[in-house]
């Protein structure tokens, strides 16, 4: 049986951290022929997040919850989340519940298919003129000043 491992970035995220955990508990019942385990990465969070966690991973053996003595940021700490990752693929996810965990059934079935990596995009969402503005100048700049093509609306959201 194939292994998923989620992975999950958190910071202060008291107010999600339970929902997302068992938003993405209810997914994997639906995926009965794999298994999941889900790692938590917390960045030295000053609310109740790691109790939260804690509590949990208590009752559920499939999830994992690493505490970092201090705030890495989120890309550190997900890079170093991602090597702690032993499953058959990882889905990273934020705790803020910007990415829908249900959007799993559908990285699973295309993975199904016989796809390697399955990314999801944010769609467009409504904006100030000055982030619209200033997304525009960021995609400008790398796209003219880079010699890697960036996807624009990607969060890294997918499966790897």
């Amino acid at each position: 049986m194939k292994k998923i491992t989620i992975m999950t970035p958190c910071y202060n995220e008291e107010g999600n951290i339970e929902d997302l955990y068992l938003r993405v508990k209810e997914v994997f019942h639906q995926l009965p022929n794999y298994e999941y385990e889900h790692l938590f990465i917390d960045n030295a969070s000053h609310d109740k997040t790691v109790d939260i966690l804690r509590n949990i991973a208590q009752k559920d053996t499939r999830v994992k919850v690493i505490v970092n003595a201090r705030n890495f940021g989120p890309v550190r700490s997900g890079y170093y989340g991602i090597l702690q990752c032993y499953g058959d693929a990882v889905i990273p996810i934020v705790a803020d519940l910007q990415d829908p965990p249900e959007l799993i059934l559908e990285f699973v079935k295309k993975w199904e298919e016989g796809y390697k990596v399955v990314k999801a995009f944010k769609t467009p969402m409504k904006e100030g003129a000055f982030f619209y503005f200033a997304r525009q100048i960021f995609y400008y700049l790398m796209d003219n000043l880079s010699d890697i093509k960036v996807t624009r609306n990607f969060t890294g959201f997918g499966l790897y």
